[in-house]
């Protein structure tokens, strides 16, 4: 948060939210509700009071009580400031790691925890583009067209975690990713016109990194094994494995050997029937073409 130049006056939560904490995660609310008992220690120590505060850093007087109050989780710049402000000696911006780690809702943590862990990540999408392929705008859309709505602090967190996953595509060693897409989800015109068209750049880029293979499954082809939803399954270099398909085991992920060489099988006769790499290279430049 900031000044508002043209309005003179401090940005407020509804100008532009702050991250909000998980009920749900107890260890992510602990620790921001140590920082926050932090940054009041050290706040109330200079005898500096919250408006005050506030102000030094561009932030309204309530949202410095509900940070201090481990309501909201302070961004990166709002530790570095009150680093500096509060003459912490970088103290307090050294928090910027512990609050890094629960910067972002559980689940998402835990996904991504196992895809930067994963040698290779092989997925079938049916109804949405999976959350890899995916643009900030395009994301953005998507979590505001769900209901109930969310917040917009929470949108905002929530496509800030999506776009943090995609680091395993930069990852040492480089990740095998091969990723089969419902030709309707590639049509679907999510975020208007400009939106739509910067995703299929984007997928473009995308689909010719040399670890990542992407294929398109034609919309008039015949039924197949993904009829019945996702299917996810990632290989780890110690030999173990995870998977999970929306059509199987009630939906919950499974390390059975058994149950993965079921999903295997499914994805593989899926990837036989969709269309080639270069097929698939060529239908997205065709749609390219189209918007």
């Amino acid at each position: 948060m900031s000044v508002d130049g043209d309005a003179g006056r401090l940005k407020t939560e509804a100008d532009e939210p702050g991250w909000e904490v998980d009920p749900d995660d107890e260890w992510g609310v602990a620790v921001v509700e140590a920082v926050g008992r932090q940054l009041k220690l050290r706040r109330e120590a200079v005898g500096m009071r919250a408006a005050e505060f506030g102000r030094r850093l561009g932030y309204g007087e309530d949202m410095v009580y509900k940070i201090e109050g481990g309501k909201r989780i302070a961004r990166p710049e709002y530790m570095e400031k009150a680093d500096e402000v509060l003459d912490a000696r970088g103290l307090l911006k050294a928090m910027n790691e512990d609050l890094e780690k629960v910067r972002y809702p559980k689940k998402v943590r835990e996904i991504a925890k196992l895809e930067s862990k994963a040698v290779q990540i092989g997925v079938y999408v049916g109804l949405s583009l999976h959350g890899l392929l995916q643009t900030p705008e395009h994301a953005r859309a998507l979590f505001e067209a769900r209901q109930p709505p969310y917040s917009e602090g929470e949108v905002e967190r929530l496509v800030a975690a999506r776009m943090a996953r995609k680091a395993v595509f930069d990852k040492s060693p480089v990740t095998a990713l091969s990723f089969v897409q419902e030709e309707a989800a590639l049509r679907r015109r999510v975020g208007g016109t400009m939106v739509r068209r910067r995703q299929l750049e984007h997928l473009l880029e995308v689909a010719q990194m040399r670890n990542v293979t992407f294929q398109v499954m034609p919309t008039e082809s015949d039924a197949h094994p993904g009829v019945d939803g996702k299917i996810e399954l990632l290989r780890f270099a110690d030999g173990t494995a995870v998977g999970r398909s929306d059509g199987a085991f009630n939906g919950r992920p499974t390390m059975e050997p058994k149950d993965l060489r079921i999903l295997e099988l499914r994805y593989s006769t899926i990837r036989a029937e969709a269309l080639t790499s270069g097929e698939s290279l060529a239908f997205i430049e065709q749609l390219l073409g189209e918007t």
